[in-house]
């Protein structure tokens, strides 16, 4: 698979590919289209790939995904969860995470979210947009969320 990640790219000042293989043992939100916004989640994949930089594949049918996920200001997403684990960064606005249950968490630009497994969930932006950096740790064939 070709990467199309640069390993003189910076994120924050941390080497992304070092940031991708730190991070790739947890990994967030789902990319779920908004309920009651107009405006989309623009999601742009970063990398998807079966091996590694060098071009050796992992063991069995890994496959790791990086997402850049911009949530318009007040949306609310829809009810979702995540078949995998995964883990997401904040590079600008906030996001609250909730459950069906009322349990609330509320993350801000600079904070690290690892996401819920097989537990319905949704995000809910403040008056900015949300961007996030989402790293998954999957295999090829199984879905990022239902």
């Amino acid at each position: 698979m070709e990467y199309f990640v640069n390993s003189s790219v910076s994120l924050l000042g941390v080497n992304l590919k070092r940031m991708t293989v730190t991070l790739l043992s947890s990994l967030l939100c789902g990319v779920a289209a908004a309920e009651d916004s107009q405006r989309p989640i623009q999601t742009e994949t970063l990398i998807q790939t079966t091996s590694a930089w060098d071009g050796m594949p992992y063991g069995g049918q890994p496959q790791i995904t990086v997402l850049k996920v911009t949530i318009p200001p007040h949306t609310v997403m829809k009810w979702h969860s995540h078949p995998i684990p995964n883990a997401g960064y904040i590079l600008a606005g906030d996001l609250t995470i909730e459950k069906k249950d009322g349990t609330k968490r509320h993350f801000v630009a600079g904070q690290a979210i690892t996401e819920t497994v097989d537990s319905v969930h949704r995000g809910l932006t403040g008056s900015e947009p949300a961007v996030l950096i989402v790293f998954y740790s999957g295999v090829v064939g199984k879905p990022l969320f239902y």
